[in-house]
């Protein structure tokens, strides 16, 4: 039975990700801070294997730790991030320093450690949840969109370098998804969200699913996100950049 790492398991995105490699006969090993939320997720997913890693990726040796619990896995979901809502520079260091620590450093970090197996097998599966932040610059969210480019421009970059190894890196840019992301960063009431049909997690899980099963490099969900990402590339970068302001402003 192949089995299958994920990173922010414990709700959104992660959790609908482990609900998915589950139903398609994945052991799973679950990692986030929150125990009881894992051991209960492990509980629904039974009879499932289930390993549970409690742990904060943001600390600087947590990526060893979860290779030394878990040395051998098919597929490493990076799902793990954050982000928060506010000018950069009324924001508390620590906390952009974390959401750095942890859409980034500890995506590489885990993708490092995992590769060298991988590889020796000619069999393996990246997924990087990265954004369609991803695809521009975002003033009030500077750090969090910051963070999206650099895990899209790696994934695509590396993605490149192990074609034809057996190992594939897949990148899945979701827009706005129903999650508890919002809350987290203080951006409930953005016009981005507020007042919104988004898409549902499940959703966009099941689009991470079938493009890592295919070995896609850039998943974009959506008839609508695609386009919006697609338009950046076109428009004048000052009025993206402005676009994006107004929609992170409150609603």
């Amino acid at each position: 039975m192949p089995t299958a790492l994920i990173t922010g398991a414990s709700s959104g995105i992660g959790l609908e990700l482990a609900r998915v490699f589950a139903r398609n006969g994945y052991s799973l090993v679950l990692v986030a801070r929150k125990a009881s939320r894992l051991e209960q997720l492990a509980g629904e997913l039974k009879p499932a294997p289930v390993q549970v890693i409690a742990l904060d990726l943001t600390l600087p040796d947590a990526p060893e730790q979860v290779l030394r619990a878990a040395p051998q896995v098919d597929v490493l979901v990076n799902n793990a991030g954050f982000g928060a809502l506010g000018k950069f520079a009324e924001l508390p260091l620590a906390d952009q320093l974390n959401i750095m620590q942890l859409n980034m450093t500890a995506l590489v970090a885990l993708s490092r450690l995992y590769l060298p197996s991988m590889l020796a097998a000619r069999n393996g599966r990246i997924l990087n949840v990265a954004s369609t932040a991803a695809f521009q610059p975002g003033p009030l969210m500077a750090i969090y969109y910051a963070t999206k480019a650099f895990v899209l421009s790696f994934s695509e970059a590396i993605a490149n370098e192990l074609e034809g190894t057996g190992v594939t890196v897949t990148a899945l840019c979701p827009g706005p998804t129903e999650s508890e992301f919002q809350a987290r960063a203080k951006m409930e009431n953005s016009r981005l969200v507020k007042g919104r049909k988004i898409m549902d997690a499940r959703t966009v899980a099941e689009a991470g699913y079938r493009a890592t099963t295919a070995g896609k490099a850039v998943e974009i969900p959506g008839v609508l996100n695609k386009l919006m990402a697609q338009s950046v590339r076109v428009s004048p970068r000052r009025m993206v950049v402005k676009l994006v302001r107004a929609l992170q402003e409150e609603k």
